[in-house]
């Protein structure tokens, strides 16, 4: 039997390494500006969405979408069988020639967002309302689906 000192293990590079540390230097490079030659991502994709919460408590369902730089004029808000939907146009402003731009981020242009509501809502006593960009809209649920107590009787 031959007694042999321990030795640290070498460490040696897998050759597939390599590969995958370039295909996540492609894969990075080809997000950080996936539609710089196509235009703009509004003009793509035919609008744009603006961010929505929608939250429920005991008697409502509320919808809050960001919208600014709008006119409650041009924002459109209906419902239908159990489904919101807000609609609206958001204009461009207008250019100014002898600007250069660097950079640019907002978008305009037509969009529409549909939500499914959590509940049944009673469509006669919605109310919208539109202040600092934001549009809140309140969704007071029907009675059948607002929680019910129940006393519980003792024998």
């Amino acid at each position: 039997m031959k007694l042999v000192r321990f030795q640290n293990p070498v460490l040696t590079s897998w050759p597939a390494f390599g590969q995958l540390s370039d295909l996540r230097d492609e894969i990075d490079r080809l997000f950080e500006a996936p539609l710089s030659q196509l235009g703009t991502a509004a003009s793509v994709f035919g609008g744009w969405t603006p961010a929505i919460d929608v939250f429920e408590d005991k008697e409502n369902v509320v919808v809050k979408a960001e919208l600014a730089g709008m006119k409650k004029e041009d924002i459109e808000v209906t419902l239908h069988e159990g489904t919101l939907s807000i609609a609206g146009e958001r204009m461009a402003e207008k250019k100014v020639e002898e600007a250069a731009l660097y950079r640019s981020e907002r978008f305009f242009g037509r969009f529409q967002r549909a939500v499914t509501l959590p509940a049944p809502v009673d469509g006669a006593k919605v109310k919208a309302d539109y202040k600092d960009g934001i549009l809140t809209v309140t969704l007071p649920k029907t009675e059948e689906a607002k929680p019910k107590q129940i006393d519980v009787s003792v024998s």
